[in-house]
């Protein structure tokens, strides 16, 4: 797909999920489809900044809320006290290297369904999704 047609794809959904189209919100989520690396608003502040002067860590910030509000982006919390986004919004679940620290997706069916019925009385489970910890084949 060339570059104006993943624009104008970008375009089209924000548009089709009720989001005011503007550069920050389409620069944000353009890079985000590009990538799967699950970064930081720091890491895509910078990325952005080389291309698009994208003005601020808060216009970042604010763009990916709208995303997140609209389902296009999900917020992953793989770490304690980082935020990273990912644009795939299916069901999926994470594999995190302890050595370099990158971060990979694993099918959702590629790990055997968790049964919560061991929840204590009260508990009322919503989802979840398994982050598994090692290291990856890029690593010694």
């Amino acid at each position: 797909m060339s570059n104006n047609a993943s624009i104008n794809a970008v375009i089209k959904t924000l548009k089709v999920k009720g989001l005011r189209v503007t550069p920050q919100r389409c620069a944000v989520y353009a890079n985000l489809l590009g990538r799967t690396d699950h970064p930081t608003v720091e890491q895509l502040l910078r990325d952005l900044n080389e291309s698009f002067p994208i003005s601020s860590q808060a216009t970042v910030y604010s763009s990916l809320q709208a995303l997140q509000n609209a389902g296009l982006v999900r917020e992953v919390l793989l770490e304690e006290g980082v935020s990273r986004y990912d644009a795939n919004t299916t069901p999926h679940h994470h594999f995190r290297c302890r050595c370099c620290g990158s971060i990979e997706d694993i099918g959702w069916a590629a790990l055997p369904a968790l049964s919560l019925e061991g929840l204590r009385p009260g508990l009322r489970a919503e989802g979840y999704e398994v982050t598994v910890h090692g290291v990856c084949d890029r690593c010694p």
